[in-house]
């Protein structure tokens, strides 16, 4: 069974159930799947046929989740694209994928402006000039269309990796891959029919879609579109709509708890706060319980590659293990701890973690060797994580494997200077590289952004890693920045920085 058949299952069970809520307007079970017919008709008048892609551009609309299904009745190959994006990054997105009909939100019509790729183009949310509207067009369709046969190795989707060391790389996940996703996910954390899930962060991520979208399909669930994350109308909407789960970064349980009226809100019907893409400090765990008189956190790892599915940080570890991962896998997810060796590490050593699931990608589309270098003979993939296994086997993230420095034969985990140096108040974010240096092979090299108001220099950020680092592994040279190069979901580029300094004299 594929999610496209679930959810058919699901309006013979719960025809008149919600399944999204979009701001004031509900779609049942049944009428989702009225809609979803009705596009479907429509990209069938528009000459898509089994194996042409789709891309979709959008906030978390109700167009988004039509669009995704309407794509696998015809047997079409759906892409859900970062709305964050500029022209350049999704020019190459468009190619790569040979996208043939582009789903905009018309908010985004200046960047879909200065595209030279030819596609068909539609824009949704919003009637914009030279493009037809998405609502208008399937509103007057009728439902005739062929559905075409899904098998489980059929392509589903394409997912962008948000390229922190180049241009996005394009996964390529069956309908069985997304699928095990989404039933793990519901399995691993115990999701029901009566569960309400927030979707406030960007569907078209692949934990929020994947995961946790699919989760609540799996079992029959109802899912909130919220447009966009905002921290005020997340807290309004799990009040008014009697939320029950919800999946986020760090930073979006943290900010709701800023806003002034903040304990006015119910919150009392969440049942699971979880969240992904950066561990969180025991401090933090402990302010989040008490502030959202909620125990129930858990904390979920994993990545793109692999569906994706990885390990879980359950609610008893959280203040025990603050800043773990977690000690074992996810369901259905092998799993291997690899040393510098090539052996399986033990206690105290530091691996890389290695994934085993029917959830991994397929590959990385039109990346024959990439594809081979990222798997195993055996079928693992290779995560490019590598983590401290503490005297209990919960592990701890100390850097990427592509982000650790070699200077004169000594490993520098640049995790680790990165979090020493954050202990300055002063500084808001680091970002610490090797740089080429003809005697040591690479140095350590930090880039410093300071916060607004503040002033620390050089020889206060020696003394202060001089009684916390080993000197091998302190920073040789300082550059204070006032930005990093970065993706467009925020996160460093550090394969620019060296670009951009690898001649500078060390």
């Amino acid at each position: 069974m594929n999610l496209l058949t679930t959810l058919k299952v699901n309006v013979g069970k719960f025809p008149t159930k919600p399944f999204l809520i979009y701001q004031d307007k509900t779609y049942t079970y049944e009428d989702t799947y009225q809609k979803i017919k009705q596009v479907s008709s429509l990209f069938s008048k528009l000459g898509l046929k089994k194996g042409d892609t789709v891309a979709a551009m959008c906030f978390n609309t109700p167009a988004f989740v039509f669009t995704m299904f309407a794509s696998w009745e015809l047997g079409l190959i759906f892409v859900p694209i970062n709305h964050k994006l500029k022209s350049k990054a999704l020019e190459f997105i468009l190619e790569d994928s040979k996208t043939k009909l582009l789903l905009f939100d018309a908010q985004l019509i200046e960047t879909i402006n200065e595209l030279n790729y030819q596609s068909l183009r539609i824009s949704t949310e919003g009637v914009v000039s030279e493009y037809d509207c998405f609502e208008d067009l399937y509103n007057e369709n009728n439902t005739d269309f062929h559905p075409q046969d899904l098998e489980y190795n059929d392509i589903a989707q394409i997912l962008y990796t948000s390229g922190t060391t180049g241009m996005p790389k394009g996964c390529i996940m069956h309908h069985d891959s997304i699928t095990f996703a989404a039933t793990m996910a519901a399995l691993g954390l115990s999701f029901v029919p009566s569960d309400i899930f927030l979707m406030a962060m960007p569907i078209w991520h692949s934990s929020p879609l994947n995961n946790w979208f699919g989760a609540t399909l799996i079992v029959g669930g109802t899912i909130v579109l919220q447009r966009e994350y905002h921290p005020l109308q997340l807290l309004e909407n799990i009040q008014k709509e009697k939320v029950t789960t919800y999946f986020g970064a760090p930073i979006s349980l943290i900010m709701p708890t800023k806003v002034p009226s903040f304990k006015q809100y119910d919150l009392s019907s969440m049942r699971a706060w979880i969240y992904g893409g950066g561990p969180i400090s025991p401090t933090t765990a402990k302010d989040l319980m008490e502030l959202y008189q909620n125990n129930n956190f858990y904390q979920v790892f994993g990545m793109t590659e692999a569906g994706p599915l990885g390990m879980t940080l359950y609610p008893k570890e959280q203040l025990a293990k603050a800043g773990s991962l977690g000690k074992t896998s996810m369901p259905g997810v092998e799993m291997k701890l690899i040393n510098e060796d090539g052996q399986i590490a033990k206690k105290g050593e530091v691996a890389e973690i290695y994934f085993k699931t029917p959830s991994l990608m397929a590959g990385y589309l039109h990346k024959e060797i990439e594809t081979k270098e990222a798997f195993t003979e055996d079928g693992f993939y290779k995560t490019g994580d590598l983590v401290k296994i503490d005297e209990d086997g919960y592990l701890f993230i100390v850097d990427r494997k592509k982000d650790m420095i070699i200077t004169g034969g000594e490993n520098v985990f640049s995790k680790e200077v990165e979090d020493c140096l954050l202990e300055c108040k002063a500084i808001s974010e680091v970002a610490v590289i090797g740089l080429p240096h003809e005697e040591w092979g690479e140095t350590v090299t930090a880039f410093i952004i300071l916060k607004e108001g503040k002033e620390v220099n050089e020889n206060d950020l020696r003394e202060h890693i001089s009684t916390k680092l080993a000197r091998f592994k302190a920073p040789k040279k300082y550059f204070f920045v006032k930005d990093f190069p970065r993706t467009p979901t925020g996160k460093t580029q550090k394969f620019m920085l060296k670009q951009q300094y690898q001649n500078i004299s060390l």
